[in-house]
């Protein structure tokens, strides 16, 4: 009954954002469990095929690159084309790309709100619109399709760095999850979502640069790793998270909800 619980033998996924950071964690975990094939997109050839190339020679399934900026619409539905030209099913689609941006709230500029909630929330939506039908075609009562947003935990408390539209932007995707997940379970199409806390990678430049720095202010103590990462989606996308629907599930080593705050007056 539980031998094959984790396992993704033989799935078909798509990871965008996944030539570095948290994405590449995500595709090798994938690999790790038996996924046939993991497509990665990134806005630059050289390196998602760098690491399709180095995933592909890890492990038993295969890596391969689309290098498409999907950006804007028009860019969703070329790499939904694309996937769909190669693919007639597609088990699981992981929304990783994302985008940040911090200034003083006096000079926030408009193109760093435009940029960030087009990429993190409206680009999110409509390539997973755009791939409805490999999603659709490869879900089934026994062993729905996969949807996995990835959110943050700055869309559930107040980071005090002043990234506004990055903030909305993740509280956006955690709201969306839930009503994309109403909608697409009655497909049998499961929509979840992570919320990472601090991980290495080329947004967290804190946590990739001074890790040990963050690691105090985790209650925790320390980063997060790929195993961390890579262990939460594949639960996610396995049978062992069949039934979790519409949930955002943070991984951060209790800052969102173990933290124990500021003291208050008189502690």
């Amino acid at each position: 009954m539980f031998k094959d619980l984790f396992s993704l033998k033989g799935r078909v996924a798509l990871v965008t954002g996944g030539s570095r950071g948290i994405g590449k964690m995500i595709a090798a975990g994938f690999l790790a469990q038996g996924a046939a094939k993991v497509y990665i997109t990134a806005r630059k050839a050289g390196p998602a095929e760098d690491t399709a190339k180095e995933l592909t020679a890890a492990y038993d399934g295969e890596c391969i690159a689309l290098p498409i900026d999907m950006s804007t619409v028009e860019g969703c539905n070329k790499l939904a084309a694309e996937i769909i030209r190669l693919e007639p099913k597609l088990d699981i689609l992981v929304n990783n790309a994302g985008a940040a941006w911090g200034a003083p709230f006096d000079e926030f500029p408009e193109a760093g709100w435009d940029k960030v909630m087009n990429l993190n929330v409206k680009s999110l939506f409509f390539l997973t619109k755009a791939l409805a039908k490999p999603l659709r075609a490869a879900a089934t009562k026994e062993r729905p399709a996969k949807v996995i947003n990835i959110a943050s935990i700055d869309g559930i408390f107040v980071n005090p760095l002043e990234t506004y539209s990055y903030q909305a932007s993740k509280a956006a995707v955690i709201h969306l999850t839930r009503r994309m997940a109403a909608k697409l379970i009655k497909d049998n199409v499961v929509v979840t979502a992570i919320a990472p806390g601090a991980f290495e990678s080329d947004m967290n430049t804190a946590a990739r640069d001074h890790g040990d720095v963050v690691a105090k202010a985790v209650p925790a103590k320390r980063i997060g790793t790929p195993e961390d990462m890579a262990g939460i989606a594949i639960y996610l996308a396995s049978r062992a998270g069949d039934y979790v629907v519409g949930n955002t599930i943070a991984v951060d080593g209790g800052i969102a909800y173990a933290s124990p705050g500021l003291p208050v007056a008189g502690e």
